[in-house]
């Protein structure tokens, strides 16, 4: 029987035995897993089908969604998780959902890093064994552990004595100011003597992710906290949640979901949290400044706060962004350090000026994956006038395929516009290109058809992934100008509710409604489901490269993408063609 022992470090320990499911690819467990069943549903991903239930996963990290710490609460509480996790890389998402398990729920499985050569060797073996930061592989099935007594994390005594704590850490840490603040210390002390880290910070503000209704994990989590009085000490900012609180009903969305939704968004704002409802909080007036510390959640917020805002924030698993509001501190690590801002591969696009808007989500979505879990800085367009909304796509795009939380984009963004901040960038910086034949790939990849046809039928048009601005709203109205909408072809626009509210003033919103457009504020596509999704739907065209890449594990429909152009054009023809725009259809992409 051929078999192999590797050395591992244990990021949370324990002892696991079973069968080894293992990828090379990095997964997002939110859009990626289902809480319900414990299978792989990124239909982009080579373990899609595959359970992840009672076995050892191993991939190279978390990628995405920082809902994948909420998705991983649920699987635990539900007894669908996996038996343990094996990374390769600096991975945060999914620690915290076990650690938050382990706090308040005491349950828990291991959690381990191994080198990267160490990881290859597992993709060769179909069982592992872990025990004592040590994994046995084998492709037969192995011994059990020795029985061990469960593990009652919170009667553990942690030594935080590594980490510099001012005498309000100490307050908080003894409970002085409160169970809820108590507990939410110790998640953020455990989480830096995870990361190495000996000191934290103050935070000027907060976004909220798991106000997100992924199951009854997340409000068992969220009424926790407010049964211990827990008060949130920073301004803090709500994510898009699972329902449009104003409409649900009339909309027809289950009470299973739509009760609990309710009672979840009401926890937090019993907390003190604004009732903002987005997953674009750089769109409010509250959005921070240059150098400021904050602590988002949401991956496309992180990534357009330190990228484009030039704010400094981790990527925040859920969890933890309670946490820190909690508390108003936060480690101080990753990107509110200067040294972890540069840019470590440059990735070089040869642009012309024909690219549509379809450019930025195509480029963000693949210098993601290039990217992996480092930041990048993009050469080439420096002569592009990137709007807001070309950098929110591509922000988006991003943090679908990287577990980066920023990017530099040479010449547009904040801390890449002189050729001082360029050059520092490009310092010792390997340097990957992208082609127009690999953005016509991309394409293609998110436009898969099963037939030759030279067009398709579009049942639904998906805009606001992330949440719709000002601006594209008034594109929208220009693009619909003289046209009638489709009348078997939906148009739905997600949005918050101070956008909805100027567009709405502006006599936008009654335009767009004028055309058939429906509106959808608090909640957004990641979370839409039937029968706001109308139930006879088999096609959804979207704008969003995010959304190209979760929609039909989220939906189960087929997705389309394009540029809003071509979107709006699909809502009113009910139609879409099958070939690539223009400016990737010349012999360069060929």
């Amino acid at each position: 029987m051929t078999q192999e022992t590797i050395e591992a470090r244990e990021i949370i320990p324990g002892q696991a035995d079973g069968s080894l499911v293992a990828s090379d690819v990095a997964l997002s467990f939110w859009g990626g897993v289902d809480p319900g069943n414990g299978r792989v549903i990124d239909s982009h991903h080579p373990l899609v089908g595959r359970s992840v239930q009672g076995n050892v996963l191993a991939i190279p990290s978390g990628r995405g969604s920082c809902t994948g710490s909420g998705i991983m609460l649920e699987l635990l509480l539900q007894d669908r998780a996996p038996s343990a996790l094996i990374f390769s890389r600096e991975e945060l998402i999914l620690p915290i959902g076990v650690l938050v398990a382990q706090e308040l729920f005491q349950k828990s499985i291991p959690v381990l890093q191994v080198s990267g050569s160490s990881f290859d060797k597992l993709l060769n073996f179909d069982r592992a064994r872990i025990q004592n930061a040590r994994i046995y592989l084998s492709n037969e099935a192995l011994p059990s552990p020795k029985a061990e007594s469960p593990l009652n994390v919170s009667a553990t005594d942690v030594d935080f004595s590594s980490i510099q704590l001012t005498p309000l850490d100490h307050e908080l840490l003894n409970g002085t100011h409160g169970r809820a603040a108590q507990v939410a210390m110790r998640i953020i002390l455990r989480t830096a003597l995870i990361q190495g880290v000996t000191e934290l910070i103050d935070v000027k503000q907060a976004h909220i992710d798991c106000c997100i209704y992924t199951g009854p994990a997340t409000l068992k989590f969220a009424q926790q906290l407010c049964d211990w009085g827990g008060k949130l000490r920073i301004p803090t900012s709500l994510n898009a949640i699972s329902i449009d609180r104003r409409l649900w009903r009339s909309q027809g969305v289950d009470p299973e979901l739509g009760e609990p939704s309710e009672r979840l968004a009401q926890a937090y704002l019993h907390m003190g949290a604004r009732p903002t409802f987005t997953c674009a909080p750089y769109l409010l007036e509250t959005a921070p400044k240059p150098g400021d510390h904050i602590m988002w959640a949401e991956s496309n917020a992180v990534v357009f706060a330190n990228s484009v805002l030039g704010a400094r924030t981790i990527k925040c698993p859920d969890f933890l962004d309670v946490c820190v509001a909690l508390t108003g501190r936060t480690l101080n690590s990753g990107c509110h350090l200067e040294e972890n801002r540069k840019a470590h591969i440059e990735i070089h696009i040869d642009h012309t000026e024909d690219a549509d808007d379809t450019l930025f989500p195509l480029l963000g979505y693949i210098a993601g994956d290039l990217a992996a879990d480092v930041v990048p800085i993009i050469t080439g367009l420096e002569s592009t006038k990137a709007t807001m909304a070309d950098l929110k796509a591509f922000g988006a795009a991003f943090a679908t395929t990287s577990s980066a939380p920023m990017f530099h984009i040479a010449g547009v963004t904040v801390e890449a516009m002189s050729q001082q901040q360029i050059d520092f960038h490009l310092r010792d910086t390997p340097r990957s290109t992208v082609s127009r034949a690999d953005l016509a790939r991309q394409w293609k990849r998110f436009n898969t058809f099963e037939d030759e046809k030279s067009s398709c039928q579009i049942d639904l048009v998906s805009l606001g992934n992330p949440h719709f601005a000002f601006e594209e709203i008034q594109r929208l109205v220009g693009l619909l100008q003289g046209r009638q909408k489709n009348t078997t072809t939906g148009i739905m626009v997600t949005c918050n509710r101070a956008t909805y509210s100027q567009a709405s003033k502006a006599g936008l919103i009654a335009v767009l409604e004028g055309h058939g457009v429906q509106i959808v504020t608090d909640t957004c596509w990641c979370m839409i489901q039937e029968p706001v999704i109308p139930r006879e739907t088999k096609v959804i065209m979207t704008n969003s490269g995010k959304y190209a890449h979760y929609g039909k594990g989220l939906t189960g429909r087929h997705i389309r993408f394009g540029g809003l152009e071509q979107c709006a054009a699909a809502g009113c023809s009910g139609q879409a063609t099958n070939l690539p725009p223009a400016w990737l259809r010349s012999s360069e992409a060929s």
